[in-house]
This record gives structure tokens, sequence and C-alpha cells, in this order.
């Protein structure tokens, strides 16, 4: 319940971590985002993988002995904005509960895999949807929900374990100011709005991943999430701190009852979400033990809070930050920059929306005080858009965040020219810090700015996936690395550790995928099958093999589009694509690369994207927003795109000889923002 995520097994130590091999492993037979942190009872590995499937296995010799198939509609992804991933179940009794990416809450039979009940937790009529792991609290249930840019109001909600009644829920921002308020709480939150343009569009503020609970004060903690639309000017304009926006909200669980709360960014405006990771620890703060729940959200600002009266104990920059100075100790407030306002012009800004800290899990290893954080540092433009529209339908409704890089700027670049530049955009790290002396105690560098969460455990390891296809032990105490696997993709999930029998094991879901995944394909090497891996010392499992990066075997066709319309067919990629397909029409990501679309594909063109040809695997018609010059348009940028490879993939050597030039250039003109 403290989600410390520190491991009391001490079979596998510094001494002995290089000895690690595979013991078994599990192709999903897909290469889309996995993010579960598997549960492992009673020598049963319980693990979730994308559209909200269930595995259970044999968690010593990696038997398959039940999958569950929830059978979401692949239409329905369209509503989730960060791939159609999962975080793992939870378990009460002789079931487990997972959330599926449609809404629904499903209890299984824990030996059979066979559904006791479900009950739909949203309106179905609005682009809600579920990635986060359910919580078991005193037979309840407790479950949230993500689709804040799409325009949805936030809430949490709690389902009995046996029957799977409602029984309580707690909206997280108010509602129809004509309607009655459904608690106190938001009453007085409605003092903090203004205009009309959140209950229109619903406010967002959904929690859709942390939280926490203290069984002692039987507090249920829950992270909530930015504003809809981003843009506080747009969804407030007289101004307002828009609660409980941002925050850290205590509950009774029993009642869904407000207790406090603690914003961490007052009037959002940045997708500083604080639905990040909480981890509840006792620590000595100016020579008292007090009880503190530990938080690294978006916003940059790490923050130790008491977790009984919510009082702000200390906020300190754990990454680079341009929009705030500080954090007012007396009011617990940040203290804005004038990078802060985009309301009259761009602002890059950092962190960027990705955020300082994204929803990878972080460690606290008691014995060193040290919070593992896997952290971002990252630059983005925001801008306040003239004559925003609120669309009312499953586009990005943000209002003013602009991509990292506008494609028709990029998309000649090589690949490895492209990842270069992003790299001096964003960065990822493996941060130590001390949350007593607020300060970095040791950080590691990665290649790419989007990796996996962490495991620590009490004989002084921590171990973590990266991005790049690895898996990394470090030492605790000093970050020394101590050992190292391939893990044939990218990594996001974090990993866990069990026994059975008196042999420890480490299981790890590799993945690569989520919002970051998704948009940055740049930074992976290859997209192979994702798997379920799980580790022993002596472990002798042969290792999946890497897959090759895909290359094109034939040209394409010939460019024919104008170059106002490539630029047009940019644009329209960047608004409607990318969020998918990967930024820029990156290296083969979890979703077909579009510029390898082969001939059948091009002829099918206006079918597959306007009439939904393929809405059966998940890409659904977009004939509401787009039109047959938008289509033709796209498909020319795209030829373009495939031409432009085609060229680079002949003449490697190019790549090689431009990319330091490029490196050296971007790092002058930009670096300076990733400055303290």
């Amino acid at each position: 319940y403290a989600e410390d995520r520190e491991s009391p097994l001490t079979q596998i130590t510094p001494e002995n971590v290089t000895d690690l091999g595979l013991a078994w492993y599990y192709d999903t037979n897909t290469t889309r985002g996995l993010e579960a942190s598997p549960l492992a009872i009673d020598g049963i590995l319980y693990s979730t993988l994308s559209w909200s499937r269930v595995v259970a296995h044999n968690a010593a010799t990696g038997e398959l002995l039940w999958e569950y198939d929830p059978e979401v509609p692949r239409a329905w992804g369209i509503n989730a904005c960060c791939d159609v991933v999962n975080r793992g179940v939870a378990a009460w009794g002789n079931n487990i509960y997972v959330g599926t990416i449609d809404g629904r809450l499903i209890a299984l039979n824990t030996a059979t895999g066979k559904p006791e009940w479900e009950t739909l937790t949203i309106d179905p009529a609005k682009p809600y949807t579920i990635t986060g792991a359910p919580r078991a609290i005193n037979g309840k249930i407790i479950i949230g929900n993500g689709g804040a840019e799409y325009g949805v109001r936030g809430y949490v909600s709690a389902y009995d374990a046996t029957s799977g009644e409602q029984l309580w829920r707690f909206y997280t921002v108010p509602g129809h100011p004509d309607e009655p308020y459904e608690s106190p709480a938001l009453r007085q939150a409605a003092t903090t709005w203004t205009g009309d343009v959140y209950y229109k569009t619903g406010g967002g503020g959904t929690v859709w991943d942390s939280m926490a609970y203290d069984a002692e004060l039987n507090l249920l903690y829950i992270g909530v999430g930015n504003g809809s639309p981003w843009n506080r000017w747009i969804r407030s304009p007289q101004g307002g701190d828009n609660l409980f926006l941002s925050s850290v909200v205590a509950l009774n669980p029993d009642t869904g009852d407000y207790v406090w709360h603690y914003q961490t960014t007052p009037g959002d405006t940045w997708d500083y979400t604080a639905t990040q990771h909480m981890i509840l620890a006792d620590i000595q703060v100016r020579g008292q033990t007090r009880k503190v729940l530990l938080q690294a959200p978006k916003n940059g600002f790490f923050y130790v809070l008491d977790r009984i009266t919510g009082e702000l104990i200390s906020a300190d920059k754990y990454v680079p930050i341009t929009w705030a100075s500080h954090v007012d100790l007396e009011t617990g407030r940040p203290v804005e920059t004038p990078n802060a306002d985009h309301s009259a012009e761009t602002q890059s800004t950092a962190p960027a929306a990705l955020g300082g800290h994204n929803w990878h899990p972080m460690a606290y290893n008691a014995a060193e005080q040290l919070v593992f954080i896997p952290a971002i540092e990252a630059v983005q433009p925001y801008s306040t858009e003239a004559n925003f529209n609120f669309k009312g339908d499953s586009s990005w409704n943000l209002g003013q965040a602009e991509p990292l890089g506008k494609a028709g700027d990029t998309a000649s670049m090589p690949p490895a020219l492209l990842k270069g530049v992003l790299s001096n955009l964003m960065r990822g790290k493996l941060i130590a810090w001390d949350p007593i002396n607020a300060e970095v105690r040791w950080e590691v560098d990665h290649a790419a700015p989007w990796n996996g969460g962490v495991l620590t455990t009490q004989s002084g390891l921590v171990f973590q996936g990266t991005g790049d296809g690895r898996f990394v032990a470090y030492r605790a105490a000093t970050g020394e690395k101590l050992w190292e696997a391939p893990t044939g993709t990218g990594v996001v999930a974090p990993p866990v550790s069990y026994s059975v029998d008196g042999t420890q094991y480490i299981a790890l879901l590799v993945g690569w995928g989520g919002v970051g995944g998704l948009s940055l394909p740049q930074f992976l090497p290859a997209n192979g099958t994702s798997r379920l891996l799980v580790y022993t010392l002596g472990g002798t499992a042969s290792h999946p093999v890497a897959p090759k990066v895909a290359r094109m075997q034939t040209a394409p066709p010939e460019v024919t589009g104008s170059a106002a319309a490539i630029e047009r067919g940019s644009d329209l990629f960047i608004e409607h694509c990318a969020r998918c397909h990967g930024s820029n029409v990156g290296e083969p990501g979890a979703l077909p690369d579009l510029r390898y679309m082969s001939a059948d594909t091009r002829t099918l063109f206006n079918a597959i994207v306007l009439e939904g040809a393929y809405s059966g695997v998940g890409m659904v018609r977009f004939d509401h927003l787009l039109s047959e010059s938008d289509t033709s348009d796209l498909l020319h940028y795209l030829t373009q795109a495939a031409n432009d490879t085609w060229e680079q993939q002949q003449d490697a050597g190019w790549w090689q000889s431009t990319t330091q030039w490029v490196l050296t250039k971007a790092g002058a003109a930009i670096g300076y923002f990733m400055q303290p």
C-alpha cells in the first residue's frame, strides 16, 4: 500500500547480480506498449498486456495457466490519448481485478481467469478510458480513468469487491453550476473556476494512475490530472486555481469523503499533472520522524508532504525548470516566472508536457534514504492559440501546446540526425534523490528520454529498463552499473521481484509504448516483440533475438505533390496522426511506420482514413475531421518522407557525416534551455 517499490528479498545482491540470467520468457505476439507491474501471488504471476488483456503464469516455470481477453472494441483506441496500455491488476479474496481501456471494471477468478462480474464505470458516450491499475482496500476496488485531453470530467470510484456495486464516487472538478454540487469540497472548488468552458468541456482532472493508501490513518491518496483544455486562459478566462486539477487529494476510502488536498500547480496550463507515482514513507525532518508522502510530479519539483495533514514540508527542483523560480514554503505555491505566461507570445518552457517525471514508478530505498526517479529533462514551446475552438470529439483539445518539432522542418532529416536534434531537446535520466537534504546523490544519463519504472531491493540494488532496449542493475548507494542485459525492444514498465520455493526472480514486461513511445520512435533502434522476461541467478534460457531495423526493399513512388501540398500534409500529420504513428514519421515504432506503406495500402488510403476500413484493428475513420483533399495532401507528405528515407538509406555514410554538425549547432541553439 505504501507503493515504495522496495523488495525485501535479498538473495540477489550487488556481489552476485552478474550471475543473473533469463529463467523464462513469454511472447505477447504484439509490438504494442506494455506498462504493467506483474502481481505475484502464491507462485502465480498475473500480468496485463495491451488492450487490457490478462495472463497468468506459473511464476517459476513460465507455464501459461490462463489468459483473458475482454475484447475491447479496437475502435475505442482512438479515445486513448497515450496508447492502449494497462498498468496491472489488483487482488482481493479469490479474484483479481482489471480496468479495461473502454471503461469496464472486471473481476476474474484467480484460478480460472473466468469473469465473476463486470461493471461499466464510465459514460460510454464520452471518450473516457482506463489505463491505470485498480487498488483493493477493505473489500472495495478503487478505479479512476483518463480522457482529459478530449473533454471529460474526472472522478474516482469505489466498487464492492464481491458484487461490483458502486459504493461511492468522488468528482475532482465541479460540474455545471446550475446542478447540485456532489460534495461540500466541490462547492468550495467551484469558487476557483471562471467562465463556462470548463463545465461545457468537462474540465478534466482525471485520476488516471497513481494512488496510495495508509491503513493506519485510513486515508486514500489520489493524484489528479490536467485540465480540459490545457490552456488556463481558455479553460478559466478570469483566472483561478481550478481545484482539484494537478493536486494530491486525501480521501476517506470508506465513504469517498474529502479530507485534505495539496495543489502542486495552481491554474495548470502545461499538462503538469499530479498523477505521478506517490510513495508513503517515514523520514527524519529536522530531527523529528514524520509520516510523509513523496511525489515528483510533471512540474519539476520534488514534494515532501505531511500525509496526515497535507502540510508542505519541502519542494525542490529535481530537473531544470523555467516556468517557476521556487515554491514558497509559507503559501505552498510556486512562484511563476515571466516564462510561465504564453498568453501573448510563444514561450519555450521546461519541463515539456511529458514532464520532469511521467507515470513511470519511482522507488524508495529506506536504508539509503533515496528515491530513484526515472526523470526527463525537456523543453517545449507553448503558445495561446488564437480563436481556439473545442472540437467536442476525440481530437487533441489542448489550446496551446506546440509539437517539439514541426514535421515539415524535420521530415527530411535522416533518423540519426533527427535523433540528435531531439536529444538536445530532451534527455532521460535515472536520478537518486535525497528527500531529506533535497539534493541529487547520483544520476545516470540515458540515450532515450522515455525509460522504464524502477525497482529497488533491500540488498542494495536498483533495477531499471531503458528506452533503447536494455535492462540494467545499479548499486543503490552509488549508481555504479553492475549488470546489463538486452531486452530486444524498448522498456517503459517497472520491474518486480518475487520468490518461489526460496528462489528470487525479477520480472519485467518489455514493449515500447505510451505517449512517449508512440511519438518518439526515433530513440528506439528497433522495435521487437513485446514480452514478459523473468530472470534469476544462474538462469540459462536463450534470450529472444532482437529484430533487424527496417529498410526499404524497393524505391517508393515518385513525388507528385506540390511543395504547398506536402507542407499542408505535414501539418495534418502532426495534428491527426503523429500521436500514434510517431512524430515526423519517425523510425518504426509500436504502430506501422507510414513511410513503408505497400502499394495496396496506398490504393486503399482513402478507404482506411475516411471510411474506417481498418477499424477492426484500431485505425478508426477520420471522415468527421478530414476530407479527400486532406488525405491527398497527407499522402503527398508521406510519399515525400518515404523518398527522403529511401535516399538516406542508400547513403548511410551521409547520416554520420552530418550528424555531428547538427548536434553541435542544435546544442548551441537549444542547450541553454536545459540549464538549471
